[in-house]
């Protein structure tokens, strides 16, 4: 599997990132997990808007799903006609929290564009890749997920707090991408977000091969945020970039 960051900022865009964005490719399926803030744009470096074949979402804060409505724009009025309806697996309301984005609901809500197909814990199959999600700790709806193919495997936190079940979902995975969006020792919400520490700490119980962070809030301190991972986890370990590829 190829992975590609397409953005990796938390809440709202950084100056140098969109939000949350994924690009996985095997087999020539082009399978992109989370849709956040600006991330279609870089998306365009790496393959046409129309080459996409399934989108994935972790759950539906704006900052995951909302570049859905502007893609929803290219694919209706594209110069060379309307390619055929993507795929979209979402958690329930999907459909309708992206019709609500838009100033008047669309008169097909969208079904013209995309295939709403909803999802929920356990196991699913998009193209190549084998999925499993499992239910983290966050105020709505929201998982994460683990993708296999090609005997390897790569598991995404979603958003979440500190959370077993991400543990065992990422269970010796070969490329953990986790979420570090809070300082340790902060008074932080819990059931919410992790820190670096939390990542390195789920990393290590998880015993996987590599460690990347993501999710990282335009206000944070990103060297604090990986000294913190570093101390917890002593494996492969880097911070999320835009644009950065990685072979899994």
């Amino acid at each position: 599997m190829k992975l590609t960051i397409l953005g990796c900022s938390g809440t709202y865009p950084g100056p140098t990132s969109a939000c949350s964005s994924y690009l996985i490719e095997d087999e020539g399926f082009r399978l992109v997990l989370d849709a956040g803030n600006g991330s279609v744009g870089e998306l365009q470096h790496h393959c046409d808007i129309r080459d996409v074949d399934a989108v994935l979402l972790s759950h539906l804060h704006g900052d995951h799903c909302l570049d859905l409505v502007a893609t929803s724009y290219a694919r209706r009025y594209h110069p060379e006609g309307m390619p055929p309806k993507l795929p979209v697996y979402g958690p329930i309301n999907t459909q309708e929290r992206l019709c609500g984005a838009f100033e008047r609901w669309p008169e097909d809500s969208l079904a013209d564009i995309y295939d709403f197909r909803t999802i929920g814990p356990g196991r699913l199959h998009i193209g190549p890749f084998r999925i499993d999600l499992a239910r983290v700790a966050h105020p709505i709806e929201a998982y994460g997920v683990r993708v296999t193919a090609g005997g390897r495997t790569l598991t995404y936190s979603g958003d979440t707090g500190v959370c077993d079940r991400l543990v065992r979902l990422a269970q010796g995975s070969d490329l953990f991408l986790c979420e570090a969006s809070f300082l340790d020792g902060e008074d932080n919400p819990p059931d919410l977000h992790l820190t670096g520490k939390d990542a390195g700490e789920h990393a290590t119980r998880a015993d996987v091969g590599r460690l990347v962070l993501t999710h990282l809030v335009p206000w944070g301190n990103v060297e604090r945020t990986h000294g913190e991972a570093r101390d917890a986890f002593d494996g492969d370990l880097s911070l999320a970039s835009t644009g950065a590829i990685y072979e899994v």
